[in-house]
């Protein structure tokens, strides 16, 4: 089993690699050419290595809640715990931005063609300038009519754990007045963090019922994002910080 798994995910790494290094340059002479266009065209490299990992690796998905993302642009808060959910959501979301730390745009190739796609990249270390790039650009990217991936937890966190929510996808979405949409899964489990090997399995999606930000102020925002992806963690995973409390809990939530 465990060799089967070796020799699938290092033939999905080869696929990467070379479909990179083929879609890099195309997209990089693509910059002069609408958003639209070279967001078709990267579109096409996350489409291959999601149907590389679904039929190499067998790593299949499974998207409850896709009548819950709204008409209108917004900011997605999702869950981070591997490598997977940054294509998936690309696969399953209208155009969206990421917001990255700014060195993984000095990546040879992968990097150079992510900043064709206008990420908010962010220097991680100035804090104070980079909630206010968030603010800026978010606001920029919103108003464009992308969506806005936030991880609200900064970094990638294993299964059964949970990280510290931050406060910028609230702030964002309360200044601009537009909808949140928060995104749980279980990826971890099958790809885990910074890890080779991609075991078979079925991810489990749900998206949740957007939040109206117009009638919230930022920090009602994110306890109602982050409760209803946590608790939605213990359903999927059983490891979640809810798994214990949540048939007893009387916290208010979002589930519709």
């Amino acid at each position: 089993m465990l060799i089967s798994v070796c020799l699938r995910s290092t033939a999905y790494f080869v696929g990467q690699i070379l479909s990179t290094l083929l879609l890099g340059p195309v997209l990089l002479a693509a910059y002069p050419l609408r958003f639209e266009t070279r967001y078709a065209l990267a579109n096409l490299w996350v489409r291959f290595n999601m149907w590389m990992l679904e039929t190499v690796c067998g790593l299949k998905y499974e998207v409850h809640g896709l009548e819950n993302i709204p008409e209108r642009s917004g900011i997605i808060l999702c869950k981070h715990q591997s490598a997977w959910e940054t294509l998936a959501l690309q696969a399953i979301f209208p155009p969206l931005v990421f917001i990255l730390k700014r060195e993984l745009l000095r990546i040879p190739v992968w990097g150079w063609a992510m900043a064709t796609l206008e990420p908010i990249a962010i220097d991680r270390q100035a804090k104070s300038a980079a909630m206010k790039q968030i603010l800026k650009d978010g606001e920029e990217r919103l108003k464009s009519g992308r969506w806005v991936v936030i991880f609200p937890e900064g970094t990638r966190v294993a299964p059964g754990q949970k990280g510290r929510y931050g406060a910028s996808g609230g702030i964002l979405a309360h200044r601009v007045g537009c909808p949140v949409v928060p995104v749980a899964h279980n990826a971890g489990e099958y790809w885990t963090r910074n890890g080779f090997l991609k075991f078979p399995g079925l991810v489990q999606v749900r998206i949740g019922p957007p939040i109206d930000s117009t009638t919230l102020n930022s920090s009602e925002i994110n306890h109602q994002a982050e409760h209803w992806i946590e608790s939605q963690m213990a359903e999927i995973s059983g490891f979640g910080p809810y798994a214990r409390t949540l048939s007893s809990s009387n916290a208010p939530t979002v589930l519709q």
